[in-house]
């Protein structure tokens, strides 16, 4: 299986009032985003990161790689500077890039921290997923309804856990039979803090 996630902020304190996380700490909302990943994803699965992973730095993000499950890819965000210090080791990631262009049984995947307005293939059929804007469920609803194919896989859009690639294309077959949602309020998903 292949999955998806972004904007992590493992320890970063700022991010649970800037995004109104449902945590008390940043303990608390680290060891809930560790279970709810290794919940889903399994060791042989590959996991793409699509940035900002933490900005604590190489030992802490060489701790919590070592504590998550998946062959690990990441997209650099503008919070992963850990992954170009000497101290990072680097054989816990598979690689590194800016930017990649995934194909799945025929589908083509743009990955980019960041959201474009325009990617490879948009008239064709691709999707892009991104994270950076810590958007909430609303915001994939809307590109659904709009018929932009256009994701944001990051943890505060996606119920604080990865999204597989199935999950993905699922929620876009669903198109027609889910009612439009235009609010944060009414589109908020469950979200697993405690297990």
């Amino acid at each position: 299986m292949i999955y998806f996630t972004a904007d992590t902020h493992f320890c970063h304190a700022n991010v649970l009032e800037y995004e109104a996380r449902p945590f008390q700490t940043t303990a608390e909302m680290d060891e809930a985003l560790i279970r709810n990943w290794n919940a889903k994803v399994l060791p042989t699965d590959d996991i793409y990161i699509l940035g900002d992973f933490t900005l604590k730095g190489p030992s802490l993000a060489n701790a919590l790689l070592e504590r998550l499950h998946g062959r690990k890819f990441l997209i650099r965000g503008n919070h992963d500077g850990f992954a170009d210090r000497k101290s990072f080791r680097s054989d816990l990631l598979v690689w590194v890039k800016d930017y990649f262009e995934l194909s799945w049984q025929d589908q083509y995947l743009i990955l980019c921290h960041y959201p474009l307005l325009s990617w490879n293939g948009m008239h064709r059929g691709s999707f892009h997923l991104h994270g950076h804007q810590h958007n909430k469920r609303c915001y994939n609803l809307r590109s659904r309804d709009d018929g932009i194919r256009r994701l944001d896989v990051g943890v505060d859009a996606q119920g604080m856990s990865p999204v597989s690639v199935e999950d993905i294309l699922a929620f876009w077959d669903r198109a027609e039979e889910i009612p439009s949602r235009t609010t944060d309020d009414e589109a908020s998903p469950d979200i697993a803090t405690d297990q």
